[in-house]
């Protein structure tokens, strides 16, 4: 039953429908200035603009690094050129550390520190990163770097050679002496088992390569005197000319196997489950002939072409850069750019002494990819051991790396032998 509205409520609804609100009095605005208008926009435009300008600038500068240091690490072949290598940024509490006990041993400098608690446990926590079992201290990171950048500048065979870095007491790698078997069926056909390579391991040990050089004391107190500067000379020389003769040249008895002694008759010939390093013959019994170093060039197989590279003395070079071929035309192309190495028959030469010099019986050149070829294994860190006694009044730096190297792949070398007669 609906509710029934009354004539006097109707009245009331129908004059609250109709009723207009009371008028509101609002104020002229006044009219806006373009000029101010136009300068709090481009005020405003223009702490926008900078905001942007630094955060680009930010990430363009972060940008810039990165492929800084991508390119670097490509160049150097995977080991950073700014740095000397890859690992941990350096550590300047150690650093300052390291230069401590190097000008005036351990024991010394914590007496100068006695009095200051604070500073003493730094050092100790500084130091204490670089000590082990051994003896000595690891040399602050950007020195070892600098030792290995050098190293890489005086080395021709560090430049081609696949160098690699490792914290263990060797570096291991599988090789496959065999191939995988496969054959073609038909829809329904059986599938007979197929051959199954054969997978072996390879080893190549740590040497362990030292040296001692001596300065007095007194230029060791001396503040004028940069430790680090002398030691990336000093170390980064003497270990250069030691490993140079290794990788060539080595028998691996405490230190690395040189590719030259993995050829038939070598004292590592047996020791690469691939086989030896092939050789390919001279053409005269005491010299090398252009025929000779043509028939070598497509001896070695044509995926180790690509990047393939000469090695060989200056002697060598010499007796070489004067061939032509038949149309009078030297076979030698020097080089007319600052920095990159002379070519040979389309290949780039690179220039070691410690390869032999042409003579009966030797094996004078080498070709080959020896980034597929051979291995250099660095260990991680350099050690010093600081002797003021042994030799007074000099102060010695007993210093030793640990570095291995070996054929990694017998088939990506190639050399040529002299005849013995």
């Amino acid at each position: 039953m609906r509710p029934e509205i009354s004539t006097r409520g109707l009245a009331a609804l129908s004059a609250h429908l109709h009723s207009r609100p009371a008028a509101v009095c609002i104020p002229p605005r006044a009219a806006p200035d373009p000029v101010k208008m136009s300068v709090e926009l481009l005020e405003a435009f223009e702490a926008f603009k900078g905001t942007v300008d630094k955060r680009f600038g930010n990430f363009q500068a972060s940008l810039d690094g990165m492929t800084e240091r991508a390119a670097a690490f490509h160049l150097g072949g995977g080991i950073m050129p700014d740095t000397g290598a890859l690992g941990p940024a350096p550590d300047p509490a150690y650093t300052q550390s390291f230069i401590a006990y190097a000008r005036s041993g351990m024991d010394q400098m914590q007496l100068q520190v006695a009095n200051r608690e604070g500073e003493r446990q730094r050092i100790n926590a500084a130091m204490s990163a670089g000590v082990n079992e051994a003896g000595g201290y690891l040399a602050p990171s950007e020195w070892d770097r600098q030792v290995r950048k050098a190293q890489r500048a005086a080395s021709p065979f560090r430049q081609i050679a696949n160098v690699v870095e490792t914290s263990v007491r060797a570096y291991s790698t599988i090789w496959n002496s065999g191939a995988w078997g496969s054959g073609w069926v038909g829809e329904t056909a059986p599938r007979p088992e197929t051959a199954t390579a054969a997978l072996k391991p390879i080893t190549f040990p740590h040497g362990e390569i030292y040296a001692f050089p001596m300065v007095s004391q007194q230029l060791v107190d001396d503040a004028d005197f940069k430790l680090e500067e002398w030691f990336t000379t000093e170390l980064g020389s003497e270990f250069e000319r030691q490993e140079g003769i290794a990788f060539i040249a080595g028998d691996g008895l405490n230190k690395p196997r040189g590719f030259l002694t993995y050829v038939v008759g070598g004292v590592s010939e047996n020791e690469h489950p691939g086989g030896p390093i092939a050789t390919t013959p001279s053409g005269n019994a005491s010299a090398v002939t252009p025929d000779a170093l043509i028939k070598m060039v497509y001896a070695l197989r044509s995926p180790y072409r690509q990047g393939a590279t000469w090695l060989m003395n200056s002697n060598s070079a010499s007796a070489i850069s004067q061939f032509k071929d038949a149309g009078g035309n030297y076979l030698w192309r020097p080089s007319i750019i600052e920095g990159q190495p002379p070519t040979l028959l389309g290949y780039p030469v690179t220039i070691d002494e410690n390869m032999p010099s042409i003579a009966a019986n030797t094996l004078p050149i080498a070709f080959g990819n020896f980034r597929l070829g051979y291995v250099i294994n660095d260990r991680t860190g350099i050690r010093i051991l600081r002797d003021p006694f042994t030799v007074k009044p000099y102060v010695g730096f007993y210093t030793t790396k640990r570095v291995g190297g070996g054929v990694m792949d017998p088939n990506a070398i190639l050399v040529m032998k002299v005849s013995a007669s």
